[in-house]
């Protein structure tokens, strides 16, 4: 089954609306944005690979292209799937990679608001928790994966690297104030921590976009001028409550602080997405872990 994007919300901008495609492990019920999904499909034969991590089943060829295949109920901790005939594999692409998620069902297509999606609790946010948000329905829960948290986690490389800020060469320290929203603990660590090491250590992090268009419109309520607190504003894009596309329509809507400038750094970016980014009024978008390109773009904007 291939996924067909476009169709109606996914044409939308700024809606802080998504579709979220609903799979099973046993009986748990988990969420993907239906953006990161190329294609469902019936599980094939898998080549192994010599010493690779223990949640990596192994590659197989899709249309030519070599993917790897990652079991999420090992990633998961949890048991394997007791019927594997009927199990399914996602093709999902981000961070600029294709990689295939072997789950036990896939059940449905969800269309839902980001503000339905709650925080994980901070009781378990502090484990290194894989799970982004809690949505109730049905007298249920779903659970939205850290997809990304779950990768790097197998392979380190695919996440921020400080490593590739020498390209750059030396670099001078700043003054300049930066504002970011990003909801995965991982990333908010290692954002802040790279950006402190390309020179901009003055950062803010606010952990989704409403806690962020919260904190600013604070700023406008003490009477301070935004401009003088931040110089610019780095989101996400899929956070709970708030969104990082409806964020920056919001940024870019209002007088008090439409001249910000907003950049979106997320594992979404494609050239067949970049237009959500454009209609919302963004400076520019960068795709993870595209740090140098992030932090070219932040010495641009940030005179």
């Amino acid at each position: 089954m291939a996924m067909n994007k476009d169709q109606g919300i996914l044409l939308e901008s700024g809606t802080n609306e998504l579709e979220i495609v609903e799979f099973g492990i046993g009986q748990n019920r988990f969420g993907i944005n239906v953006i990161k999904v190329k294609e469902i499909l019936n599980p094939q034969p898998v080549t192994k690979i010599p010493h690779s991590h223990a949640s990596v089943e192994g590659i197989i060829e899709i249309r030519g292209e070599v993917v790897p295949v990652v079991d999420v109920a090992h990633a998961l901790g949890f048991e394997p799937s007791e019927n594997p005939k009927h199990d399914k594999f996602i093709l999902s692409e981000f961070n600029q990679t294709k990689i295939v998620f072997h789950v036990h069902t896939v059940t449905q297509i969800h269309r839902i608001s980001w503000e339905q999606i709650e925080k994980p609790s901070k009781m378990y946010q502090g484990l290194e928790t894989q799970i982004t948000g809690v949505i109730k329905m049905d007298d249920d829960m779903m659970l939205l994966l850290d997809f990304e948290k779950i990768v790097a986690d197998i392979n380190p490389e695919t996440s921020l690297q400080k490593d590739q800020l020498r390209e750059l060469g030396e670099r001078e320290r700043s003054h300049k104030k930066i504002l970011i929203a990003e909801d995965s603990g991982l990333l908010r660590a290692l954002l802040q921590e790279t950006l402190e090491e390309a020179g901009y250590a003055h950062t803010y992090i606010c952990e989704d976009g409403k806690e962020a268009m919260d904190h600013l419109q604070s700023l406008v309520d003490e009477g301070k001028h935004v401009e003088d607190e931040y110089q610019l504003i780095i989101t996400d894009i899929e956070m709970p409550r708030m969104d990082g596309h409806h964020f920056t329509k919001l940024i870019k809507e209002d007088p008090s602080f439409n001249q910000m400038p907003v950049l979106i750094f997320s594992s979404l970016i494609t050239d067949e997405l970049r237009h959500k980014g454009e209609r919302v009024g963004a400076d520019a978008q960068v795709s993870k872990p595209e740090i140098v390109q992030l932090v070219k773009y932040i010495d641009h904007y940030i005179l």
